[in-house]
């Protein structure tokens, strides 16, 4: 922490300071002038001006401009605690409440706040939270990205993260041109476990459902392909079905003979995780396909639904809380410079059998 750049921003503002004689009151330089000054980006500057803020040497006034602090400083200022910024896709279901009490008990444990905010898979809700957060001077950042499989307007803010020396990690996917490190579960793996037991249980013929927009569907979708083609799996390219997250339950509605038609010609369904696979289960309950009799079905994540839905779910364990509170320590460890260059944490994930397979 103590290379950091702004840190050295600061001192220079301190000098300055007194330097030149300022008095409290006195316009100080913008946010655009110290950038040009020091050479560094805007989140740079936003850190060390949060820092100076909070120890009353600036004032920034909304639509004025910044000042010498006016106001005395205390004898004794009461430490102020560090935060860490969380973003997340989603939180208040899934498995998503695991994962950010994962990383808030490891942040708690070691002195620092969360700031947590929610991006609803939105990539311009990404770019709202990530300035948000830098401008209040988050120590570090711990993101879930959005869109992951797609182009993506942020990417120069992440190279200017980067280049500020602001620590982040991110968790369960990476944009595969982001240069921070990932605590993820090994979803290509999953797939692959998940059809490996269709296979295993007799079935020849088998369809995939995945998310086209993100990384993670891919990786899963990888894991079903490799097993495939292990196995001969005839016909299995043409048995995928992809679609966008934002449209899982539109499929449900607009996609459904496309839908109906896959599964009445395979005899089990790959889904790229468990909310996607209860909602198959619903559909196949309302059009009268039983499973596992008619059609085997297999969700990928262990979501708490999946074991108290229609028919239990066959499906793979995802770690959760612990990958919450791996991404955590990663982070704290590049703050502490004990490992400032971490490789990604990938857990494998654990077949978990229900009712949702038949046996042929």
């Amino acid at each position: 922490m103590d290379n950091y750049k702004y840190l050295s921003i600061v001192e220079w503002v301190k000098n300055y300071i007194a330097s030149e004689k300022l008095k409290p009151n006195d316009r100080f330089l913008t946010e655009k002038q110290l950038c040009a000054i020091h050479g560094v980006s805007r989140q740079t500057v936003r850190q060390a001006l949060m820092m100076l803020e909070s120890e009353n040497v600036i004032c920034r006034v909304r639509g004025s401009g910044t000042f010498v602090s006016g106001r005395p400083a205390p004898q004794t200022i009461a430490p102020v605690k560090k935060s860490i910024g969380v973003i997340s896709t989603y939180f208040s279901d899934y498995i998503f409440p695991h994962i950010v009490t994962g990383i808030e008990s490891v942040l708690n444990d070691s002195g620092y706040a969360m700031q947590l905010a929610i991006t609803h898979n939105q990539v311009l809700e990404e770019t709202q939270a990530l300035e948000s957060m830098i401008s209040h001077g988050v120590t570090g950042l711990i993101v879930e990205p959005s869109k992951s499989a797609l182009p993506n307007p942020n990417r120069a803010l992440y190279e200017e993260l980067k280049r500020s020396e602001i620590p982040l990690v991110f968790f369960n996917a990476k944009y595969p041109w982001a240069d921070f490190p990932c605590a993820a579960m090994d979803d290509e793996a999953a797939g692959r476990i998940v059809t490996d037991h269709l296979y295993n249980c007799g079935h020849r013929s088998i369809a995939g459902l995945f998310a086209l927009d993100d990384i993670q569907g891919h990786m899963r979708y990888s894991g079903y392909m490799k097993s495939c083609l292990e196995h001969n799996i005839s016909g299995w390219e043409n048995n995928v079905f992809w679609f966008a997250t934002s449209d899982r339950s539109a499929m449900f509605r607009f996609a459904k003979t496309k839908l109906l038609d896959l599964i009445d010609s395979v005899s089990a369904v790959v889904c790229y995780n468990d909310k996607l696979a209860i909602s198959l289960l619903q559909m196949c309950k309302e059009r009268g396909i039983r499973v596992p009799d008619d059609l085997s079905v297999v969700g990928i994540d262990d979501s708490r639904y999946a074991s108290i839905c229609d028919v239990p779910l066959t499906t793979v364990h995802h770690p959760h809380s612990k990958l919450g509170e791996a991404a955590a320590e990663m982070l704290l460890g590049i703050i502490d410079r004990r490992n400032t260059s971490p490789d990604d944490r990938l857990f494998v994930p654990e077949l978990i059998v229900r009712d949702s397979v038949a046996k042929v």
